[in-house]
């Protein structure tokens, strides 16, 4: 082990500064690559239908409700609650498909870390 008044203590292996700096380049390129699928994802439609095919929802990656289609069948107006019930169930297997394809995309660039500690 030798000893230099500008790089301290060396033993041959990478730097204190020399490791941080690249493990900063690994976090941007990681940053990148989430970025890049969750992109991916908002530009994804996702389609749920439900009560047999008789109201459909899809939702894009963005949690956007894009559209709503209820066949005529599926309209009895002594039961409207039912009907409703079809479209929040409709909507929410949508949505719930969009989260799916979200977490899949950013377990991909993660390798299955959880990165919520810090805020990402």
């Amino acid at each position: 082990m030798g000893y230099s008044a500008r790089r301290g203590f060396t033993n041959g292996k990478v730097s204190g500064a020399a490791r941080q700096a690249e493990m900063q380049q690994k976090l941007q390129q990681m940053q990148e690559q989430m970025t890049a699928a969750q992109e991916a994802v908002e530009a994804q439609v996702f389609t749920a239908s439900v009560g047999g095919g008789v109201v459909e929802a899809k939702v894009t990656g963005k949690k956007v409700v894009q559209s709503v289609t209820i066949k005529p069948e599926a309209v009895d107006p002594e039961d409207v609650e039912m009907l409703q019930d079809l479209v929040v169930s409709a909507v929410n297997e949508a949505l719930r498909q969009a989260d799916e394809a979200m977490e899949k995309g950013m377990s991909g660039v993660t390798g299955g870390l959880n990165l919520g500690a810090f805020g990402l």
